[in-house]
């Protein structure tokens, strides 16, 4: 049976059901405004209400947090208790890290000052507790439409109190968006999309949510994301629109190295493998000039050859998004077609771009300068909704050993430019 809870009101979990191990955390609203963009955020807090790094903030840049104890769920739209929700959250409780007391869940409106949005354009905002294990739904919020400048709301709280976790409903506002609730949880943004003053809450304040921020705050930039290990992913932010182009940009600093013919430096080429929903594979690339097409299949494109390395906006790679629907995953990465192997001189950095999301980077800061081509990044279609990134950074001797790693299946031949 439902608990259903008023602002202010806790409730237990884990007391009365000590199997109770991982939940779902729902979140929804109705939203008749299109223009109005609402984005969902976890803040993983110790016992002084702060997080510790950047990584305890989990949100669509940073999918997953310590332990992989909360992570976004990709299937929103399945019925639990007999209802979907426009977000959804896993937590599992035993592995979050014991430092950790509480868990808040927020959800803010994208630009809202900016765009003088506010949650009063909303109505039926919730958030709910589902079992995982049973899939029934154990405690569920309605929270009040009562808001007229709030661009920033803490619907609610998982927290520990003598070794068992509870859940409170909050329901608390705040005017300034993410960034000022991030100032209330210890978290620096830097170049955001504009500057937000201290986080300023609803006038039902609580105490541990309007803390103002500590001098050892942590920094966060919200206007780049930096994939650093194998195997790191995120989501490109969705919006309420066709997704609209992705740039994928290469960069490259550029040593020529002298010999007897004279100087000559690397060729450095970026491409990518490619596969869509209809099965169609092929690969775009300046070698054998497959340089792909924007608004025709394969709806990806290859836009410049920089052969020397100088040219200030390198090469690019576009995706179009609108066709996000046809694509079912794209593997990017670059070669070295002339010049020395000499990944550790290259610096190269791959960066993806989107409107209205933040820049991803993908630095290739791990070097085997034995191969001549490195797998950077692989995108993959997300429900038809959004891409997911995931950082790769592993290198071939050539075409034929990077597509058996990852079983495209194409024939291939010696080719030139």
């Amino acid at each position: 049976m439902t608990i259903s809870l008023i602002k202010g009101q806790k409730a237990d979990l884990t007391k009365a059901n000590p199997l109770l191990s991982t939940l779902i955390v729902g979140m929804g609203w109705q939203n008749n405004h299109a223009a109005v963009e609402v984005d969902f955020s976890v803040f993983l807090l110790t016992a002084e209400q702060k997080v510790t790094r950047d990584e305890d903030l989990i949100f669509y840049g940073n999918p997953s947090g310590p332990n992989g104890s909360i992570s976004v769920m990709d299937n929103a739209s399945d019925t639990f208790a007999g209802a979907s929700d426009l977000t959804r959250l896993s937590v599992v409780l035993n592995s979050i890290p014991p430092q950790y007391e509480r868990a808040a869940f927020a959800l803010t409106i994208y630009e809202g000052e900016r765009r003088r949005q506010n949650f009063s354009l909303l109505e039926n905002v919730y958030i709910r507790i589902i079992d995982s294990a049973t899939g029934s739904e154990l405690i569920r919020y309605p929270i009040n439409q009562d808001f007229s400048v709030e661009t920033a709301i803490v619907a609610g709280e998982l927290y520990k109190y003598k070794g068992e976790w509870k859940f409170s409903a909050i329901g608390s506002g705040y005017a300034g968006g993410l960034a000022a609730l991030c100032a209330s949880y210890g978290i620096e943004v830097q170049n955001n999309e504009g500057s937000s003053p201290p986080a300023t809450p609803s006038p039902e304040p609580r105490q541990e949510t309007s803390t103002p921020p500590q001098p050892n705050s942590i920094p966060f930039d919200f206007s780049k994301i930096v994939l650093k290990k194998r195997g790191d992913a995120i989501n490109l932010q969705k919006g309420t629109g066709p997704m609209g182009e992705i740039l994928v940009n290469l960069n490259w600093n550029q040593r020529k190295s002298s010999g007897w013919f004279g100087s000559k430096g690397v060729d450095l080429d970026l491409g990518c493998l490619f596969e869509l929903k209809n099965g169609m594979k092929g690969a775009i690339q300046a070698l054998g000039e497959s340089f792909g097409s924007l608004n025709r299949s394969p709806f990806i494109s290859l836009d410049g050859d920089d052969r020397t390395g100088a040219v200030s906006t390198g090469e690019n790679l576009r995706i179009n998004g609108h066709y996000l629907h046809e694509i079912e995953r794209i593997v990017i990465f670059a070669f070295i077609y002339e010049g020395i192997t000499n990944w550790s001189e290259a610096d190269g950095i791959v960066s993806i771009k989107q409107q209205g999301g933040p820049e991803i980077e993908v630095r290739l800061d791990e070097h085997n300068n034995s191969k001549g081509m490195c797998a950077i990044a692989m995108i993959r279609n997300v429900n038809d909704q959004t891409f997911s990134v995931e950082r790769l950074v592993e290198y071939f001797a050539g075409h034929r050993e990077l597509d058996q790693r990852y079983h495209w299946n194409l024939k291939w031949e010696a080719g030139s430019k």
